[in-house]
């Protein structure tokens, strides 16, 4: 089964390309899938209990707690763009395994048409939806899960419409004496069944690691994540950022080594993890650093939000700052169906 999974992983980042930003379809698939992952920084592959949306960023994270739970979650991204996801687990035969369903959408609202004489036509909309199905095990006698989702994907934009399907694999291993656990996901792994128009297009494939850890005697868990590890260069020169001497000559933004590190860099913290109410705050340094604005204070790429439990329910809030500009806001609703 290791060797399985190794060949996977392999395979996966020997057939894709850099895939970030618009260089791959459906890219709403990495979306954070509630408010605990985007208060966190956007990406969390680590977190092993109740919560059932964090089965749809790593299939191995599926397990007995998330039984009879039913998660919802909505975000006004930006604009009039809204998205969110829905998840349930079920335990079953004899109570040993779990098999995991979700649903991640996106609605990119109403657009005003016009022709190529820039005349006025009916408008139109957009939006793409995506459905999985999961289940994980755990490794006979070691501390390692293994699990995967199958996705289905529809999308519809204006005339156009697409399906597609994917698959995720992920990996998880658990220290409990130590709080210490570390996860690794593919992402995306799939393909086009009817593209849009002629030519299929690549699905955004990634490739995520993580590490989490409850601190011993203090009621704090951090998280560090990798992202885009398929990829390695993805910092660039801003050009805005262009030193210009006396003479006039331009020297472009050095981008070394702890820059390129740094991009693929996510880090988290929740306060009170284990409580009825806790705190959680995240930055992306890939996220902060590409939207910020030359010469002007911005808080891009930081994160915050909060998690109150109410006996059987759970509310979750994140937001997230974009740039000066624009932000968004996270709600998501945790139920224990039991």
């Amino acid at each position: 089964m290791r060797l399985w999974l190794l060949t996977m992983i392999i395979l996966c980042t020997q057939l894709s390309r850099a895939q970030v930003g618009g260089s791959a379809t459906y890219q709403f698939l990495n979306l954070g899938s509630s408010p605990r992952q985007v208060a966190l920084g956007g990406k969390t592959v680590t977190n092993f209990d109740y919560d059932p949306t964090q089965a749809l960023f790593n299939p191995a994270t599926i397990n007995p707690a998330m039984d009879n739970q039913l998660s919802l979650n909505f975000n006004n991204y930006v604009s009039d763009i809204s998205y969110g996801t829905a998840s349930y687990a079920y335990l079953w035969d004899r109570r040993t395994q779990v098999i995991h369903t979700g649903v991640t959408y996106i609605n990119y609202g109403n657009f005003a048409g016009y022709d190529e004489q820039g005349q006025s036509t009916s408008s139109f909309s957009g939006g793409e939806l995506a459905v999985s199905v999961g289940h994980a095990k755990n490794i006979p006698y070691t501390n390692w899960y293994l699990g995967g989702n199958l996705k289905f994907i529809s999308s519809t934009l204006e005339q156009y419409n697409s399906t597609g399907i994917a698959l995720d694999v992920g990996l998880l291993y658990r220290n409990e004496d130590q709080g210490l656990n570390f996860g690794l996901v593919a992402r995306n792994f799939g393909a086009q069944l009817d593209p849009y128009d002629i030519t299929a297009e690549r699905l955004p494939f990634e490739l995520v690691a993580g590490v989490s850890q409850d601190l011993e005697n203090i009621p704090v868990r951090w998280h560090l994540t990798m992202e885009h590890l398929e990829n390695w260069r993805l910092a660039f020169a801003n050009p805005n950022r262009d030193e210009i001497d006396l003479e006039g000559n331009a020297t472009s933004e050095n981008i070394n080594f702890i820059d390129e590190v740094l991009r693929h860099a996510i880090v988290g913290v929740e306060l009170f993890p284990d409580k009825g109410f806790n705190l959680r705050l995240g930055y992306s340094f890939r996220r902060g650093e590409e939207l910020r604005i030359v010469d002007q204070r911005s808080f891009a790429g930081l994160s915050a939000g909060f998690g109150i439990k109410l006996n059987k329910l759970r509310f979750s809030y994140a937001y997230s700052r974009f740039n000066s500009a624009a932000a968004s806001s996270f709600f998501g609703l945790n139920m224990n169906l039991q």
